[in-house]
């Protein structure tokens, strides 16, 4: 499913909302809380630990990177046990006032790669649209003068 979103904040002023780690549970839905991040995020290979889930039903996971190219582009490689893993692409593209955050992910597990895609995007595509937002409130946060 791919979902995108425009902000007035810069491709950087994203960039540096998705390089901190510990921002992930402020911004993506379902992530209860950050439990670690690794100091080297978000180079290739790092992990933040998340749980997911409501109190006292949460599951403990992890989310590594795959590939990253500062300010354009951040692939990862989520896990949530028993719900599976996907591949989530964010991808930052210049505008000439701001930037359009693109979000594509996709199943990678065997139970979740047999939903057809047609009902993981009617599932997915609206809490996808609500990280993208969350993202970029937090990222023009940043750019508001206080």
């Amino acid at each position: 499913m791919d979902v995108s979103w425009e902000t007035t904040a810069s491709c950087d002023e994203v960039w540096s909302v998705l390089a901190d780690g510990w921002s992930f549970g402020s911004w993506v839905v379902g992530a209860a809380r950050i439990r670690a991040v690794d100091d080297n995020w978000p180079e290739v290979g790092a992990q933040l630990h998340h749980s997911v889930g409501l109190w006292p039903l949460m599951l403990d996971d992890f989310t590594s990177v795959v590939e990253a190219h500062p300010g354009r582009e951040l692939k990862l490689h989520a896990r949530a046990w028993p719900l599976g893993r996907a591949l989530i692409v964010i991808r930052l593209i210049e505008l000439t006032r701001g930037c359009r955050i693109e979000m594509s992910e996709r199943a990678v597990s065997k139970l979740m790669s047999k939903v057809p895609g047609v009902v993981q995007a009617k599932v997915g595509a609206p809490r996808n649209e609500e990280c993208l937002r969350r993202l970029a409130l937090l990222a023009e946060r940043s750019t508001t003068s206080v």
